[in-house]
């Protein structure tokens, strides 16, 4: 790949890789993306070099890179290894200016969060714990698809700290250091109950996490994740859940019922409208599936 790299170039990666001691990993990431500055030279200007290309002849270059159907992430490291070999040649006096700093890259495509179906979660969290530890992780698994929390927030929970069984809310302190209060569901209050009455048996007296292993110490999120897993498998849901799944379903479930975007924000301590909106494509998804099975025009047959 490196024969007919033009010099530049190859001072350009070696100084990447003397200088500034980039990783092999990083240095044939940028390797690959010069080569492809060089075809372009040689397709759009043959008898020139990479730091005579134009704006318009970079932006033609990226949109045969879309045409052949590179990824956008793939596309994006691609400008922005162009942009990094043009600012060198900018502080080195070859070019006067950037021209691939005009230049933006695709988005790349928002995969949307899954969610379980609501028959999904009851057959996930109605199953009747077989033992303690069992116990502590239905309270754990209730209180995520409760309230929505993150998996650092429900670690991070003290006992009886955030915790009000009374009141029936969890406050935790989310990104950012933004502290929030969530409502907290009749079946997640009992589960935890069940819990806190039986806790005493692995939590020594000093110890103020809510969730503990047997041993006593907090639960770490990897065994918390590990456990969800085994909770999942056991009980026959098909596919991989994750502690953030059930914080999408919360999401999910939540505005489909009450199409209230703002509180599911507020409930999920998100700073921005603008990252709470995704749940919408969600719920049209929801309801793109009731109309194709409900409406007389739109039946599968």
């Amino acid at each position: 790949m490196a024969d007919g790299m033009h010099p530049s170039a190859e001072q350009f990666l070696s100084e990447l890789a003397i200088q500034r001691r980039a990783s092999q990993h990083t240095l044939d990431a940028y390797r690959r993306d010069l080569f492809r500055l060089d075809q372009l030279t040689l397709e759009v200007a043959p008898n020139s070099s990479p730091d005579k290309l134009t704006t318009a002849q970079l932006r033609r270059g990226l949109m045969q890179l879309h045409a052949q159907n590179l990824a956008p992430r793939s596309i994006a490291r691609t400008l922005s290894a162009w942009r990094s070999f043009y600012t060198w040649l900018l502080r080195r006096g070859v070019i006067s200016h950037n021209p691939a700093e005009p230049l933006k890259a695709p988005k790349k495509a928002r995969t949307l969060p899954k969610a379980l179906g609501a028959d999904q979660t009851a057959a996930l969290l109605d199953a009747t714990p077989s033992d303690n530890l069992e116990v502590r992780d239905a309270a754990m698994f209730e209180l995520f698809y409760s309230s929505g929390l993150r998996l650092a927030e429900l670690v991070s929970l003290d006992w009886p700290g955030g915790l009000d069984l009374t009141a029936d809310e969890v406050t935790v302190t989310g990104k950012r250091q933004k502290t929030r209060t969530i409502p907290l569901g009749s079946q997640a209050k009992t589960a935890l109950l069940a819990w806190v009455a039986v806790r005493p048996h692995y939590a020594p007296a000093e110890q103020t996490a809510l969730f503990t292993g047997k041993n006593g110490t907090r639960l770490s999120p990897r065994q918390v994740e590990k456990r969800l897993e085994r909770w999942a498998q056991q009980r026959g849901i098909g596919m991989q859940v994750h502690p953030h799944m059930l914080r999408h379903s919360f999401a999910s479930h939540v505005l489909q019922s009450s199409g209230d975007l703002r509180a599911v924000q507020d409930m999920l301590g998100h700073a921005s409208i603008a990252a709470t909106q995704i749940y919408t494509h969600l719920d049209f998804q929801h309801l793109a599936k009731i109309y194709d099975t409900a409406h007389p025009r739109a039946k599968k047959t």
